[in-house]
């Protein structure tokens, strides 16, 4: 049985070049996705929620495997927005809102997301009541690998948002994407390996860019 790898199949979405932005066209893909707000550090939703993804994407997982389809469960991942974008940079924690979430694979069914969500409950208890399956479409994004500590991203998403963009004629186009290679329990804060994400459309009245 052949084991799906998203992040070696999918190299042009999980394998930026480190130091500088390059740009990528992100296809519709399937979430499991869970909704909150405030320091991810500090917030005890945020770790339910994480909590949540992983248990419902390994009941997912050994359903698919004992159905013929086995798949190594992909990194966590986040979209971040704010009221001011800067707070991203400023790293003004307890303004963030968030939505954490873990790649599947196409073709869930209902039935068997019901049957993970069933298993999960039985060790979790009441799930959080934004949990939910959803495609994620991001299509035209600028992005790079950060090597660092989280809160060292702050100068590069600050040379995105303020130089790079502009000068490219981009706009948002939607939340701040991150994708977390590294186990932040297992590694150093120096070696952390981070995909930084931006959806980006051209402002009205540029022209196409190559």
């Amino acid at each position: 049985m052949d084991k799906i790898d998203f992040k070696r199949r999918d190299r042009a979405l999980y394998q930026p070049p480190a130091g500088r932005f390059v740009t990528v066209n992100v296809p519709p893909l399937p979430y499991l996705m869970v909704d909150g707000h405030g320091d991810p550090n500090t917030a005890p939703a945020y770790l339910q929620a994480v909590q949540w993804l992983y248990a419902v994407s390994y009941a997912l997982k050994f359903a698919l495997k004992a159905d013929g389809q086995d798949y190594v469960v992909p990194p966590l991942e986040a979209l971040w927005t704010a009221e001011d974008p800067a707070s991203f940079v400023a790293r003004r924690k307890d303004e963030w809102v968030w939505t954490v979430m873990i790649r599947t694979p196409e073709g869930i069914s209902p039935e068997q997301l019901e049957a993970a969500l069933g298993k999960a409950r039985k060790k979790l208890g009441e799930a959080p009541a934004s949990l939910r399956h959803e495609t994620l479409e991001e299509g035209l994004c600028l992005q790079t690998l950060h090597v660092g500590a989280y809160d060292d991203e702050g100068p590069i998403l600050a040379h995105l948002h303020d130089e790079l963009m502009p000068a490219l004629g981009y706009a948002f186009a939607g939340p701040h994407h991150e994708i977390y290679l590294s186990d932040p329990r297992r590694t150093e804060a120096a070696r952390l390996k981070t995909v930084l994400r931006q959806p980006v459309r051209l402002r009205s009245g540029e022209g196409s860019r190559p």
